[in-house]
């Protein structure tokens, strides 16, 4: 249906029916996206400082079609047939990589590392270069099936140092480490946390790229949902109980 601007003229948003046949009242797969913070950027460096989430957008396609130059993931040292990082590296035309040679080199550098160390530096960041796309993959720590919310906060306190002032590593993009086939995440509940509580944890260890969301979380169209983080301060003033 047009929406009538008070202001304005009529906006419509697609040609002919389509606006009819497309209610999203008969989708099962969407979402309420909210504005976000409309605070005004004072200075340049104020736009950098929020990290942009894609909502219902392809993430391989976006990374095929050359829009990062770095991508965030998780790797371990026993499996990735069924990770996202398999999948980059088979579709990415100028990748010499394979599952089995990001996993046989995921377990070289994690036996090395054994050897030499404690693993208080852990999780480790491991660097595939596909030529036209850089991988940097936090490895999850040995004997472990998941990560943890302080792995992901180190390893991204990690990413953020080897990002700072590397402009040929931009623009970069990270999955949302939720819903993953391998290398789980899980809070201290022993579930996996809150999409925000993995925001929260990527913004305070420096992260300020975009943030892919899963499939499965484009079906909470009944919860508005953000397009940055951090979110508006309404947020938090709405659980504190003020209107």
């Amino acid at each position: 249906m047009a929406t009538t601007s008070p202001t304005g003229p009529t906006i419509r948003m697609y040609d002919g029916d389509a606006e009819h046949l497309l209610s999203s009242d008969f989708l099962p797969e969407r979402i309420s996206l909210l504005p976000g913070d409309a605070t005004r950027v004072q200075h340049p460096e104020d736009a950098s400082e929020r990290v942009r989430i894609m909502w219902g957008q392809d993430m391989l396609r976006d990374l095929l079609d050359g829009r990062y130059r770095t991508v965030v993931c998780g790797v371990n040292d026993s499996d990735n047939a069924r990770g996202i990082i398999a999948q980059i590296v088979d579709l990415v035309s100028t990748s010499q990589w394979t599952a089995q040679t990001v996993t046989s080199y995921a377990k070289m550098f994690q036996a090395s590392a054994m050897s030499v160390a404690s693993g208080d530096k852990e999780p480790y960041i491991l660097k595939y270069d596909l030529d036209s796309l850089l991988i940097l993959a936090i490895l999850r720590p040995r004997g472990r099936d998941h990560f943890t919310l302080h792995d992901l906060s180190r390893g991204f306190k990690t990413v953020t140092k080897m990002l700072r002032d590397r402009r040929e590593r931009s623009p970069v993009a990270t999955v949302s480490f939720l819903n993953a086939k391998v290398n789980r995440l899980v809070g201290p509940s022993g579930k996996e946390p809150s999409f925000e509580a993995v925001l929260k944890t990527m913004f305070e260890a420096g992260f300020r790229g975009d943030v892919y969301t899963s499939p499965d979380m484009w079906k909470f169209g009944n919860v508005g949902v953000f397009p940055s983080y951090p979110f508006p301060a309404g947020v938090d003033r709405m659980r504190a109980g003020s209107s």
